[in-house]
């Protein structure tokens, strides 16, 4: 399965939107560099706090401003918001092969979403010295991506003394 194929595939910012959340995620843009982007992501995510472009910008918002750890919560917010949408167990570690197979049947995106969210998750936890974490997290997407289409073997391979490894645990 090639996890770059979605071409005519809904992606997640196509979703539906409330006017007053997407407005909020517009005016952090344009307020990014006055110190006003934090509060109207908020607002946002506090009206709509499972839409995934709200998601998205809090992600991008807090890895930015190097708030790793806020970041990974919002990580965390996104895989498990999409989880039972594509029929994936609760937890990351869970996910099998046989998941992405069922899952690319409901949504294709969300799938890569997904696989997505959780490679940042592994990134995050590297660059917070949580290895074990990172490198697990990073391996479960290799599992599943086979060709590594999204980059997670790259970025594991680049870290240093993490290894990628088979059976998806860590070496040092």
């Amino acid at each position: 399965m090639d996890l770059q194929d979605f071409e005519g595939q809904k992606l997640y910012f196509d979703e539906e939107m409330p006017q007053d959340v997407a407005e909020l995620i517009q005016s952090a843009s344009e307020q990014y560099s006055d110190g006003g982007a934090e509060a109207c992501l908020l607002k946002a995510y506090d009206i709509a706090p499972l839409n995934l472009s709200v998601l998205v910008a809090l992600y991008r918002f807090y890895y930015y401003q190097h708030r790793y750890e806020e970041a990974l919560k919002i990580a965390y917010e996104a895989m498990a918001a999409v989880a039972g949408e594509i029929g994936f167990p609760v937890h990351w570690r869970e996910v099998e092969f046989s998941d992405l197979a069922n899952g690319v049947m409901q949504s294709f995106t969300v799938v890569r979403f997904y696989l997505l969210a959780l490679k940042g998750a592994g990134y995050l936890n590297l660059r917070m010295g949580n290895i074990q974490e990172g490198v697990a997290m990073l391996n479960k997407v290799i599992a599943l991506d086979n060709n590594d289409r999204l980059g997670a073997r790259v970025l594991l391979q680049a870290m240093g003394p993490a290894v990628v490894t088979r059976a998806g645990s860590a070496t040092e």
